[in-house]
């Protein structure tokens, strides 16, 4: 059997489509018959633009229209004239909706007059292969751009099988996407692993696939929706992905001067945490939550088999969160490789200095911890299981090792009020030296969180995002099936404290560079703390005695009480009442975070990199 594997846009162009990799892997283990090819298509899609443009629409316009307007939909847009095979279909529902939210969409305009030849010459390419299945992978914003090119490969060869999988086939999406369009044959939902090569060999048998969990099929003109499994793919049963195809294709594309390629793995599947406490916004894993994790040996073999096959070091992790073992078992390995690995990992804010010490030496520069509010009780409504003192804690850590931490401040949470934001955000000014959120941004409902799940949460009015009536011309049944975004009425903070946190998130991004905090011990054991930040005076502070020591103390984060309680163990006789108004001056000298229910310290103990020179020789000389 022929088997044409297929990735559209908007897969990042710098790194390989993980699914393909798994795919090609997993047939040529499971199948050595087959004959298996592969369609980069968002490569190919960077390359027609180049060519077509002359140079004027590039790999980070790729970017803007694709990855960076995700929430708006307008890569999907791009190829919705051809799905619809109507140049004009979604152009003025689509102008209507970027009045109303001011977003350009001039580059957009560009590529879509584009898009119907692309999508052409891609079907002419892969029926060249004569292939007798197409499978398309489709996540995010890949849905359009895949059943653009489906429906015309079905037009040219209408015996030819086309497959769907991915997340965007998950669950009730999948039954939605296949019912609506039957051009599609087969929709694998859930994981592909167990399930694409069962189809394949009811292909050859020539049998309804009727056993196969979770797949939709066409029984003649009825689409069928097999009952989901709860069985999810053991890690043993996960390959190790294969990149040649992609890996040769990059080096050999005009793009490859505008990117960096990257490594994608995947040690774990699921979420740890997520099984204990769903994260109350959070639909990013699906049906899949039950939580499974590679051996950390056998993930780093696969992570040292890539690096020496394609000579990149840049890494980087899908899972979700990071399986604890493998600060035993693959990061210890990762940091005595010898290699000068760029890694990026998912974790949770509690890790240890230890811990976040070994991901630094293990090569790990990028993480994304989950921060996602500073306050105790929005976090509580989240139910993330941490304080906004041990987030403040985790940007200092993370500063100090310099790894770089990705976070967005989230709000309009059920039940949220400006009395939650108010104390926290007059603290902001004191956190610029850290690593800033990339913005501060209301949460949307998204499909398989608890939010959708649970309408008393606070989300039982819904609707499909706007976005989608861009996108797709389905009635809005249809779509409240197939998307995985949801617009309802807004909850939580809005006015005046909703435009007080976006101003004091501009603010701490604005004022972020070149501002340090950083603190060192003299020969007498007294603690000095050198404030060069933006917005504040340029000075020194001197702390002896036992406010040195329970500054030292504080970078733990302790509530005032215990921090007495402790002083008094060490034979420091201070009165509470003295340790109380000594935590409310380091609270207004932006030295200490206070959280409501505990302090922690704001200085660093290195300079971070980048940091003005002289910074950095007032702690060093």
């Amino acid at each position: 059997m022929r088997v044409h594997l297929v990735t559209m846009p908007w897969q990042p162009i710098d790194l390989p489509s993980l699914q393909i990799g798994l795919l090609h892997a997993l047939l040529t283990r499971t199948r050595p018959g087959d004959e298996v090819r592969e369609f980069h298509g968002s490569l190919r899609w960077a390359e027609f633009l180049l060519d077509r443009t002359d140079g004027l629409l590039r790999p980070a316009d790729h970017v803007e229209v694709g990855s960076d307007s995700i929430f708006d939909g307008l890569g999907d847009w791009v190829f919705s004239g051809v799905l619809y095979q109507d140049p004009d279909w979604g152009v003025a529902t689509l102008a209507a909706y970027a009045e109303r939210r001011g977003i350009p969409v001039d580059k957009a305009h560009a590529m879509r007059v584009h898009a119907a030849e692309f999508v052409a010459r891609s079907a002419a390419e892969i029926l060249v292969d004569e292939p007798d299945v197409v499978g398309f992978t489709s996540t995010f914003m890949q849905n359009v751009a895949s059943l653009a090119l489906a429906a015309e490969l079905k037009r040219r060869r209408p015996g030819l099988t086309v497959v769907f999988g991915g997340s965007n086939c998950d669950g009730p999406m999948g039954h939605a996407l296949h019912r609506n369009h039957p051009f599609v044959d087969h929709v694998v939902r859930g994981e592909g692993e167990y399930a694409f090569p069962a189809l394949l060999g009811h292909l050859d048998a020539g049998t309804a696939p009727r056993d196969v969990p979770g797949l939709c099929w066409w029984d003649g003109g009825t689409s069928r929706a097999n009952e989901e499994s709860r069985r999810t793919v053991a890690p043993l049963d996960i390959p190790s992905p294969d990149y040649d195809v992609w890996a040769a294709e990059v080096e050999a594309s005009p793009v490859a001067e505008y990117v960096r390629p990257k490594l994608v793995v995947e040690g774990a599947r699921g979420c740890w945490w997520g099984e204990k406490h769903h994260c109350t916004f959070c639909g990013l894993n699906g049906s899949a939550m039950a939580f499974r994790a590679k051996p950390g040996a056998r993930l780093w073999d696969e992570v040292d088999r890539l690096v020496r096959r394609h000579r990149i070091l840049d890494v980087v992790t899908v899972d979700n969160i990071i399986d604890m073992a493998y600060f035993t078992d693959f990061l210890p390995r990762a940091a005595d490789s010898g290699w000068d690995l760029l890694m990026h990992y998912e974790v949770k804010s509690n890790l240890t200095p230890e811990q976040l010490a070994l991901l630094a030496r293990s090569g790990a520069v990028h993480i994304q911890p989950g921060i996602e509010s500073l306050n105790n009780r929005v976090l509580g409504l989240m139910d993330k299981g941490v304080t906004g003192s041990r987030n403040v804690r985790t940007l200092r850590e993370c500063a100090d090792l310099s790894l770089t931490c990705t976070w967005n401040y989230l709000y309009g949470f059920p039940g949220e009020t400006a009395a939650d934001y108010d104390p926290v955000v007059a603290q902001f000014p004191a956190l610029v030296h850290l690593q800033p959120p990339g913005g501060a941004f209301r949460i949307q409902l998204e499909r398989f969180s608890p939010h959708f799940a649970d309408p008393a949460l606070g989300f039982a009015e819904r609707s499909p995002a706007e976005m989608y009536r861009h996108v797709y011309d389905l009635p809005e049944d249809e779509l409240s099936d197939l998307v995985y975004l949801f617009d309802t009425p807004p909850r939580g903070v809005d006015g005046p404290a909703e435009e007080r946190l976006a101003r004091a998130v501009a603010d701490w991004r604005a004022g972020h560079a070149g501002s340090t905090l950083l603190m060192e011990s003299d020969e007498d054991g007294d603690v000095l703390v050198h404030d060069r930040r933006t917005g504040w005076p340029r000075r020194t502070h001197r702390l002896s005695g036992w406010e040195a020591a329970a500054f030292r103390h504080l970078e733990h984060g302790r509530s005032g009480p215990a921090l007495h309680r402790l002083l008094a163990e060490e034979g420091q006789e201070i009165a509470a009442d003295r340790v109380t108004e000594w935590l409310d001056e380091g609270v207004a000298l932006g030295l200490l975070f206070f959280d409501g229910r505990s302090y922690v310290t704001l200085p660093l103990r290195n300079a971070p990199i980048g940091a003005p020179a002289e910074d950095i020789e007032a702690v060093t000389a």
